[in-house]
């Protein structure tokens, strides 16, 4: 049986700071996916449920609006 696909959004416009999974992590709720840069401030992105990251769909030093989806798990 698989287990939902959840979606980890950008929570604002910025850049692509440092990406703090890999495919295949197992992530807890609350743990820090993603760090954005905007106006010279450092946002943690933050998983809001459980899972395994299956997909990452942003790379270090890329634009990214709020919203966007950033890491998907499974």
């Amino acid at each position: 049986m698989c287990a939902p696909v959840a979606e980890v959004p950008a929570h604002i416009t910025g850049v692509v700071w440092k990406i703090e999974c890999a495919l295949g992590d197992e992530v807890a709720e609350g743990d820090v996916v993603v760090v954005l840069e905007s106006m010279k401030m450092e946002m943690p992105v933050e998983t809001e449920e459980a899972g395994t990251v299956t997909e990452i769909r942003c790379s270090e030093g890329q634009a990214v609006h709020e919203g966007d989806t950033l890491v998907v798990l499974g």
